[in-house]
């Protein structure tokens, strides 16, 4: 069983930044494809970043990309998002989540889920 918990949300400016960790404990971190999610009050949760478990593969949403960055470190069991030039419309709760082996842009692909951090970016 793995456990994934978010942290570094927060309030922050439009045109700010943000760095978001998910840290992992439990299962075979190295293994794991992870992504990152959000979800705003009334939509749909929306994908925003995976990074596959060699590293080699990335994916973003489009509304993020050239904003947001993945990354990871299987030394320390944790995956990263740099956020920047943050918009309003980036304000949602953030889950980072985890799969085996290979990413993929579909939450009910995802095994493993964080509870999830705020992200509120004011204009």
């Amino acid at each position: 069983q793995v456990q994934l918990v978010e942290s570094g949300g927060g309030l922050v400016q439009a045109g700010g930044s943000l760095r978001m960790s998910c840290a992992a404990s439990g299962g075979t971190f190295n293994l794991y494809a992870l992504g990152w999610f959000r979800q705003a009050p009334g939509k749909e949760r929306e994908f925003v970043s995976a990074i596959s478990w060699t590293g080699r593969s990335i994916l973003y949403g489009d509304s993020v990309k050239g904003r947001f960055t993945i990354s990871r470190d299987n030394a320390k069991n944790t995956v990263y998002l740099q956020m920047n030039s943050l918009k309003p419309e980036d304000t949602a709760v953030y889950y980072c989540a985890a799969r085996d082996w290979e990413v993929s842009t579909t939450a009910r692909e995802y095994t493993y889920w964080g509870q999830g951090t705020q992200v509120t970016v004011s204009s």
